[in-house]
Parts: C-alpha cells; structure tokens; sequence
C-alpha cells in the first residue's frame, strides 16, 4: 500500500425552505490514507474525490548572509515602503506553514501564537526558519531593531509542516492549510517546496530503476499540482468563506551566477494556479536586482537578500533566499487587508491580492531586470491616503 492525500468535495446542501439551497458553503475534506491499488479505481469512480500521492516536501534551504550593519531597521521594510505605512496589519490572523516557531522569542511577545505540529516531531522550531520568516511577516522590535513589516497582527497559526530535520509530505502541507482556513487565517504564508528529486531517491530506494522512478515521480508531482490547483478553484468559487491569499515562495534553484547560468521556473506549491508566487530581490546601489538564486515566473517580487529576522534562542540571524522574501509580501498583504477594512471595502484574497498586483513597483529596478525575473514587481505596503 501506497500513502495518498484524499481530497472529498463536499456534497450539496439539501433544499431549504422554499425550495432555496441553504448557501453554507464548506471547504473540502481533506485525509491523508495508505490505500492497495484497488481502492484506488473505487476513488477514479468518485466524482467528487481527487488523489495524489503523498509527496516529499523539504525546506527551501536559505543562504547565510554576512552580520548585518545595527541601522535600526531591516532594509526590506523600508523598500517595500513598509516603514511609512500607517497599518500595522492590526485584526489581521496570519498562518505561517513552516518549521515552527520559537514562542518564547521576544520578537513575538504579545501575539496568541496558536500552534500545531503536523509532523509528529512536536512544537518549537530546531531549524530556525519557520522562526525567521514569521518574524519578518509580524515579529516586534528585538534590541531596538525592526525586523517586522506588520508589527500590528494580534494571532498568529503557526503550522508545522517540515519535521526538526526540515523534511515533510504533501499530505502535511494540505492538512495544514485546511486547519488553517478552519481556523479563519486572513493570510496564509508558505517557504518550502515539493521536493521531486526526493520522490525518485524513494522510489529507487524502494527498487525502482531511475527511469521508470523519474517517470513515476512527475506522475505524483503533477497529480499534487493539480490538487492545489483543485483546492484553490473551490476557495476561489467559495469566496463567502473569507479565503485567504496564499504567499509561496518561488524557490532557490536557479543560478545566474554560474559559469554557465541558468533559471528555473517556480517549482510547487508556487507553480499552482491562484497562489502568489515569490521572486527574491537584493540591492544594487541606489536600485534593485534579482537574486541570482531566485527562480522566474513568480507574481511578484520583495526583498530577500541579507534579511535579518528572529532566530531561536531569543536572538536574531540574517540570511537570504526566496524563503526571506515571502513573508515580506505575507506582511504587506496584512496591511493591505487592515486598510481595506478600515476603508470600509470587504477585505478577501481577490481584493487584497488584486491591490498588491496592482501597488507592485518595476521602475526601481536597474535596467536590465526581466519582467520574467520580478512579475508585476517590487510589492508595495499601502500609503496613508
């Protein structure tokens, strides 16, 4: 038997009064089941249940970056205009997938950090990620130092879905974003990726040659990339839910530095229809560039070279990767959804995604940038007016 994230439609609602279908929209279930192969033709049966394989995951490991200069504020917060926006990303609930979360860091002192661990390892964060990037999306001033773009968000879902050895499953990840929306997360933020090569490495660990491992494994891959893109057309079409804007990473496996450069496309989760991918940016005198680790075809771009944030122990840490710029847009998209409220405009992940489209900035990167390498461009907080 084979291990498989079940996802089941739910049915419609029975007739109501006056021969009206009661509008209680429900989001899918979803389980994750070691099935024989059989069982598999009974759910191709179902119409109303898809599968896929439950797939490796693994963090998006980041780059250490050299010990950052004390100015006070991370550089990221002032290029995403952070640090002039009036919001705070106050009443806003955000959902960080990630490591987990060290609670005791004075970064997070005063936020409800609701925890829950998906991966059996148990809560707290051994690898520091999930640390760091929820400290760039909320974490209060640590030493005098602002490393937070919406210092204002009261709660906070703190996922673990990558194990102390920074590994996970599919079937983590989709378990973990339906508790999520369970629990009525605004923003939902996610740095880590599917991880195929570790798909074929199993495969062949389990006898299989590589060809027929590789081919069995872009079966999976494909399958898990069209159960998000399942997931996000049913939050789409069930918009009365409040469903939330889904910030993925784009990945670090490009090399543009090399002797030989190359790119790659945004792997999954940010390959999946309806999520907003992200591009890493550095500086580059008084302009930006893309990081030459950051993969193309992402929706937009933020910062994510030498990023300084809260690292277990109580401390901080900079580091770099598509990882670091993720939650950037994650806090901006806090903001962007505590001033739509304010302005009296329903706050959703159509409209808050829609304005950071839109509020995304390309003339300040240097000339030879590529719309391919940034999207829509550099994401912007909102200003007062």
């Amino acid at each position: 038997m084979r291990s498989y994230v079940i996802l089941r439609r739910p049915k419609a609602a029975p007739p109501g009064r006056m021969g009206l279908e009661k509008l209680q929209p429900k989001p899918p279930e979803i389980t994750v089941e070691n099935l024989p192969d059989h069982a598999l033709r009974e759910l191709d049966a179902d119409p109303d249940t898809s599968y896929a394989e439950n797939m490796p995951t693994a963090l998006i490991e980041p780059l250490d970056s050299p010990a950052p200069a004390a100015d006070g504020t991370d550089w990221g917060i002032a290029a995403v205009g952070a640090d002039a926006s009036p919001f705070t990303g106050a009443g806003v609930t955000v959902a960080v997938l990630d490591t987990g979360i060290d609670a005791a860091h004075p970064a997070f002192a005063g936020v409800q950090l609701v925890e829950k661990d998906f991966t059996g390892s148990g809560n707290g964060d051994i690898k520091g990620h999930g640390s760091h990037c929820a400290g760039t999306i909320f974490g209060r001033d640590v030493g005098g130092q602002r490393i937070g773009i919406a210092r204002g968000v009261g709660k906070a879902l703190i996922g673990k879905v990558l194990g102390n050895d920074g590994k996970g499953d599919s079937g983590m990840i989709f378990e973990a974003l339906q508790w999520a929306l369970t629990e009525k997360a605004d923003i939902v933020s996610m740095s880590l990726g599917f991880d195929f090569p570790g798909l074929v490495k199993r495969l062949t660990s389990e006898g299989w040659d590589i060809e027929p491992a590789t081919s069995m494994a872009l079966v999976g891959y494909r399958s898990n990339l069209r159960m998000l893109d399942t997931i996000m057309a049913m939050l789409k079409a069930h918009g009365a839910l409040g469903t939330s804007p889904l910030v993925v990473a784009a990945g670090n496996e490009s090399k543009r530095a090399a002797a030989i450069p190359y790119r790659i496309a945004a792997s999954l989760p940010a390959a999946a229809d309806g999520v907003i991918a992200v591009a890493a940016i550095g500086r580059d005198a008084d302009t930006y560039k893309v990081a030459p680790f950051s993969n193309m075809l992402a929706a937009v771009a933020a910062p994510g070279v030498d990023i300084t944030s809260a690292w277990p122990g109580g401390g901080l840490h900079t580091i770099s990767g598509t990882s670091m710029a993720c939650p950037h847009v994650s806090g901006v998209a806090a903001l962007w959804w505590q001033a739509l409220e304010q302005k009296g405009i329903s706050a959703s992940a159509a409209s808050v995604g829609a304005r950071i489209l839109a509020s995304a900035r390309r003339n300040v990167f240097a000339a030879d940038v590529l719309e391919v390498d940034i999207g829509q461009g550099m994401v912007t907080a909102p200003p007062a007016n």
